[in-house]
């Protein structure tokens, strides 16, 4: 994985989606449960940002190497579920290399 390329890019931005995700979910728990707002604002702002970078980037990709529809619908339906981005690294982006 290398950041030279796109496809690298794209699976670096998988995972960091994820694991924002995660973080999102902790920082929510923190707030409704906790009454501790703070780590919302901050971690739902860098999802927000990964979120929107992976989207992008799932486009680009997919335009550059002509993916099919249903591929390409697939890795952008991953960055709606909790774990997903790491599940579409593991089966389709790594298998791009």
């Amino acid at each position: 994985m290398t950041l030279k390329t796109l496809l690298g890019q794209l699976r670096i931005l998988a995972i960091l989606e994820g694991v924002s995700w995660i973080l999102l979910i902790i920082a929510m728990i923190l707030k409704y449960e906790m009454e501790i707002p703070g780590p919302t604002r901050i971690v739902g702002m860098a999802h927000g940002v990964l979120f929107i970078g992976f989207c992008i980037w799932v486009v680009f990709y997919a335009v550059k190497v002509k993916w099919p529809l249903k591929t390409t619908l697939i890795c952008l339906a991953a960055s709606l579920l909790p774990f997903t981005t790491f599940i579409v690294d593991a089966k389709i982006f790594k298998k791009e290399e």
